[in-house]
């Protein structure tokens, strides 16, 4: 659902692009309350398995395909402020290395894919949480129909964005039922990966899933292939080192898009095959990054697709991460930054 340059009037971008620094601005302060110093790398961590598996188009309908948003995802397992910053992140690179959604349009992309995803997906995952019995199974359906929701929901949001800057003239009701009809389906998908991903890491480490904390049972963890209380006899449970799940992340987000994007669908996306169908896409304008030699994700010069592609990937992957730990290390710090001083007021 990446927009590209020229689907929405600069004014209406302008004004995305507004709402999307807003949303960004509340993030950073947030994220300082959702972050420590086990959480902050695994965000970005979380960023580039977003970047990764994005590569991953999935065939939905007769020539078209889908690929994962990732709001949902983000914000079950790090929190819905750092959640916007993850996917904020994907996109600025996506955009700025490889022609993938307009410069001009990167405001409604974090708008929508970012913003939208984050507040629909995380408010109806904690309302579902609230009345399904407190165990680990209903985080893992409440993160499907999260997911799954999300996707239409930001179709949705984009036909809005749309009837108030579109540069074409197609009903608005032939868009609506277009996106969001095509984007149910690639719903499923999302809901899917998300539930799968979610569940994965609750499996071995549930305690580093943000949205399972506060549950009134006891979670396990796997200690030596035995599950144990995560905090037994009401004690704090020891902090383990979140590096293990860190490098099984980081390896995995590396093979998915170094090895298995060069066999996702290359049918166009949602927005891609609506657009050309209905003609929103008369007007769209040349990235202006179009020269950029990893544009289109692949390394310029570089003549085997296979190569190419898979190189540009793990390219990717690796930018996302060190950028994405990066910021999430400076919004932690900033955090204790800013608690140091008012010990130090109640100590006086």
């Amino acid at each position: 659902m990446h927009v590209p340059d020229g689907f929405i009037d600069l004014p209406v971008s302008a004004a995305a692009g507004v709402v999307a620094a807003g949303a960004v601005a509340v993030s950073l302060r947030g994220a300082q309350r959702e972050l420590n110093e086990r959480t902050a790398p695994l965000a970005g961590l979380v960023a580039a398995f977003i970047f990764a598996v994005q590569m991953l188009n999935f065939p939905v309908a007769a020539g078209t395909s889908g690929h994962l948003l990732g709001g949902a995802l983000a914000a079950i397992l790090v929190g819905p402020y750092t959640g916007v910053l993850c996917v904020s992140v994907v996109l600025l690179l996506q955009g700025i290395l490889f022609a993938d959604g307009g410069l001009t349009a990167l405001g409604v992309n974090i708008t929508v894919m970012g913003a939208v995803t984050v507040v629909v997906a995380y408010g109806l995952f904690r309302a579902l949480v609230r009345v399904l019995p407190k165990k680990r199974r209903s985080i893992t359906v409440a993160s499907f129909v999260a997911a799954l929701v999300s996707v239409p929901a930001a179709a949705a949001a984009f036909t809005l964005v749309y009837a108030i800057g579109g540069t074409t003239d197609v009903p608005i009701g032939t868009v609506l039922g277009a996106m969001v009809g095509v984007h149910l389906l690639i719903g499923i998908g999302e809901a899917l990966i998300t539930m799968a991903t979610v569940g994965a890491v609750l499996a071995v480490r549930p305690d580093l899933v943000y949205g399972a904390r506060g549950l009134s049972t006891p979670l396990k963890l796997r200690v030596g292939g035995e599950l144990v209380d995560a905090r037994p006899d009401g004690a704090p449970a020891p902090a383990a080192s979140p590096r293990p799940v860190w490098i099984a992340g980081l390896v995995t987000s590396l093979v998915l898009a170094g090895f298995v994007s060069f066999y996702a669908s290359a049918n166009p996306d949602g927005l891609e095959k609506v657009a050309a169908d209905k003609g929103i896409d008369k007007k769209v304008e040349d990235h202006a990054a179009a020269d950029s030699p990893l544009a289109d994700y692949g390394v310029a010069d570089i003549e085997n697709a296979r190569l190419s592609g898979g190189l540009a990937g793990v390219i990717g992957v690796g930018a996302t991460a060190v950028v994405g730990t990066g910021v999430f290390l400076v919004v932690r710090r900033r955090r204790s930054e800013g608690v140091e001083p008012s010990k130090e007021t109640a100590r006086g």
